[in-house]
């Protein structure tokens, strides 16, 4: 069974597949319909639907107010490499990690195999090094996958 927090996520895609990639949503009433309490609606924004996820998130407070959630595609990109890269930074975390190569995994650029070969390359049983040196290695790993990968789509 699905927890509020998968359901949230899959009622707000389907509304963005069905809108041509933007929606605006009032919290509150998102909060009534799913039953739960409006920081739950925070909670699935801040962790599902971040950029690396592929998404903007805007807010506007007030009574008026709305939640806007924008799904930025790849597709058409001029150079998603670059846009992969920067993302990535000189440093990342396990988590953001693994949400790129999920982001790579859903826009098509990466196989299956792929994504889990990354994921376990990535993995912090796998990079044995405390802080901030593991999160270095991983960006540069990750980095290095990912130019492999894409510029052999590009070429090939």
């Amino acid at each position: 069974m699905s927890n509020i927090s998968d359901l949230i996520e899959s009622y707000l895609k389907e509304l963005l597949a069905g809108s041509g990639g933007i929606i605006e949503i009032r919290r509150n009433e998102l909060a009534e319909r799913f039953n739960c309490v409006p920081s739950q609606i925070n909670y699935v924004l801040a962790t599902r639907f971040t950029i690396e996820h592929g998404f903007l998130v805007e807010s506007r407070r007030g009574g008026g107010g709305y939640i806007r959630i924008m799904r930025l595609p790849w597709e058409g990109e001029r150079d998603p490499i670059s846009k992969v890269l920067t993302l990535i930074g000189e440093e990342i975390s396990q988590q953001r990690a693994l949400r790129i190569i999920q982001r790579l995994l859903e826009e098509k650029l990466i196989t299956t195999r792929e994504a889990r070969m990354m994921q376990a390359a990535v993995n912090r049983q796998v990079l044995r090094l405390g802080l901030p040196a593991r999160d270095q290695l991983r960006a540069l790993i990750l980095r290095a996958m990912i130019l492999t990968l894409l510029r052999s789509r590009e070429t090939g």
